[in-house]
């Protein structure tokens, strides 16, 4: 679920592209489970800092190149459009992954402060 709600996050219209650039680079791909959110994940940092509207044209075609050709981002991102009150939740999901993958960062496990 941690997943797929970073996956919201990042392809909200609500978050600026920056954001999601600075947000993909806290992430190791490595950690993802599901290949397909992994490809998608990929997909999203390689695309860098352009527009949301864009960005959701672009993840079909090039998800599909990578081998998923029943991908169908309407499906995975549902519901799509994400609230301003869904934001905060999402990116208290999104530093869980970040802390899964420092968590080894320090003797006692504890989460980074992100600036």
């Amino acid at each position: 679920a941690a997943e797929r709600d970073l996956l919201r996050l990042l392809c909200s219209v609500l978050v600026k592209p920056v954001t999601r650039v600075e947000l993909c680079r806290l992430v190791d791909p490595t950690k993802f489970v599901e290949p397909l959110q992994r490809v998608l994940f990929e997909e999203i940092r390689a695309l860098g800092a352009i527009d949301p509207k864009r960005l959701l044209e672009s993840l079909p075609a090039r998800v599909t190149n990578r081998g998923f050709p029943d991908f169908d981002i309407d499906d995975l991102l549902t519901p799509k459009l994400v609230s301003e009150q869904d934001i905060e939740r999402l990116f208290q999901s999104a530093l869980r992954l970040i802390d899964v993958d420092h968590s080894g960062d320090s003797p006692e496990g504890s989460t980074e402060t992100i600036h």
